[in-house]
């Protein structure tokens, strides 16, 4: 409804606007004789008929004028990327961040994972998940790879309720092991 209503005062401001241009260029370029601007200004102070109109218009355009600076201004709700549930009881929000660090904390707990970042992106079939890790090249990767997409997905669904469509793994690098040769003297 607010959305609405910002629509119609942005076009009536627009519209406000737009006349009142046209008759300063108008005005500006000399089109209008200098005795109806006189005539004009003059009714503004003298005449009620002519005076309540431009105080009421004047009082509409900065009205609008605040209204349109605080929305500008104000931090949304918006702001942050959210996932958005409706339920028996209520609404739900649960922020992109948090379903990424559950992403990371399902994906860690598989061995030989090291390192690793997460990013979530919203599609019409579900949550895109995209794992990047780093190894530590001990265990096959595929097999790794599988283990941290189904950990990460049943982990995902289990705890949020939101349908995962995919968990991509990008295996960015393999971990040095740090082998010491010991010496024999």
């Amino acid at each position: 409804m607010i959305k609405v209503l910002d629509r119609l005062l942005l076009f009536l401001y627009t519209l406000i606007i737009g006349i009142s241009v046209v008759f300063f260029l108008t005005a500006s370029f000399g089109w209008v004789p200098i005795e109806t601007s006189g005539n004009f200004v003059r009714n503004l102070y003298y005449e009620g008929s002519t005076a309540y109109p431009a105080i009421a218009i004047g009082l509409f355009v900065l009205l609008v004028t605040c209204r349109f600076f605080y929305v500008s201004v104000r931090r949304g709700r918006g702001q942050v990327p959210s996932i958005d549930q409706r339920t028996d009881f209520g609404d739900i929000r649960i922020s992109l961040e948090t379903v990424e660090n559950l992403a990371l904390k399902s994906a860690g707990r598989v061995r030989g994972v090291k390192d690793m970042k997460a990013k979530v992106s919203v599609s019409d079939a579900g949550l895109d998940i995209v794992i990047r890790a780093v190894v530590d090249g001990e265990s096959s990767i595929p097999e790794l790879s599988e283990d941290m997409q189904r950990s990460v997905k049943n982990h995902i669904e289990e705890i949020t309720g939101i349908p995962v469509a995919g968990v991509s793994v990008f295996v960015a690098n393999v971990m040095q092991s740090q082998a010491f040769k010991s010496r024999v003297e």
